[in-house]
């Protein structure tokens, strides 16, 4: 069976159900994608579940079974860093910050550097592309993304690389830019990630504004819960996480001092943590959806504190070097 031909599976819906039980109410699922959390949360109790995504294909493939739940299922086009306009008042929010797999498996949306396709990668299928970035770029700009976004630690050679053979012929392709990564790198050992893993999810992550949108999206929550509402939030790599953990940690008042700093003058906390740490998929789950590995899931629960102040950089947000000035 293909991966286009598997039905798809949310990530953690099992653990992320358990940690927010019970489940009643309005619940937004600012990532839509196929629909999976959305369907969970309603099988489990909500009242009614907001759907939003950005990719109008997400809509497109719902359309065969979102009448079956009549007005408990809204569908929203937008971005989960503006969701509180689209609702208040909620019992719950959750965002899914992986690239769904209708997304990554579909050739002509350019996320995959195993798939020839154009180079493309919105996930709003509006605005700069890929290949927009990739012609257009200076290279130390092309530098800061590949290093910034996706930690890749040959992105000079690579951005060099780029500058030089656009020249010649524009990049239209995804293959064509995974060839060009692959015949510059070290050839990729038995076990070993593709030499085109990290540029492209920087590429993906500079396209689609992630970082930014999901510290939006973390705000957005906060202002949208009412009190006692919960926030479920997976994440899928590391910056990712730990972003979302120092968020977490900052509203629920344990961000704390070192011996360096002192400790910050105490101030109700936004937030109460269901999960101390990250929960990670157990063996069924990765006997089910190998894509789960990487996933962790993180809850907590909103206070009645008015809404905090967001520093990025403390975060652990990357910053290209234009946003440091």
């Amino acid at each position: 069976m293909s991966s286009a031909d598997r039905p798809h599976i949310p990530v953690l819906l099992r653990p992320l159900l358990k940690a927010v039980a019970p489940v009643s109410g309005v619940w937004l699922d600012g990532t839509f994608g196929a629909g999976g959390y959305t369907r969970g949360l309603l099988a489990a109790g909500a009242d009614k579940v907001i759907g939003v995504d950005r990719d109008p294909l997400a809509f497109q493939m719902a359309a065969p079974w979102a009448s079956e739940y009549g007005d408990r299922l809204e569908l929203v086009q937008g971005v989960f860093s503006k969701l509180d306009e689209y609702a208040s008042d909620l019992d719950g929010v959750v965002l899914d910050l992986g690239v769904s797999s209708m997304q990554l498996d579909l050739a002509e949306r350019g996320f995959s550097f195993m798939k020839d396709g154009p180079l493309d990668m919105r996930m709003s299928q509006s605005g700069p592309s890929a290949a927009d970035i990739v012609n257009t770029a200076s290279e130390s700009d092309l530098a800061d993304i590949l290093f910034n976004y996706g930690e890749e630690r040959a992105s000079r050679k690579i951005a060099r690389a780029i500058v030089k053979d656009r020249e010649a012929v524009p990049f239209t392709t995804t293959l064509q830019l995974a060839g060009l990564i692959e015949r510059i790198m070290p050839r990729v050992k038995p076990g070993q990630s593709h030499a085109a893993t990290r540029s492209f999810q920087a590429l993906r992550i500079a396209v689609n504004d992630e970082y930014g949108e999901l510290v939006g999206g973390l705000e957005a929550a906060e202002r949208a819960l009412k009190p006692g509402g919960k926030l479920a939030v997976v994440t899928f790599h590391s910056i990712e996480d730990r972003m979302v953990k120092r968020f977490f940690q900052s509203r629920a008042g344990k961000s704390g001092g070192n011996r360096y700093a002192p400790e910050a003058h105490e101030t109700p906390a936004q937030f109460e943590l269901v999960t101390r740490k990250a929960v990670g998929p157990d063996d069924q789950e990765l006997d089910e959806n190998p894509r789960a590995r990487s996933a962790k899931l993180r809850v907590a629960v909103r206070t009645d504190a008015a809404p905090g102040e967001t520093d990025r950089k403390q975060l652990g947000m990357p910053m290209l070097s234009k946003g440091k000035k």
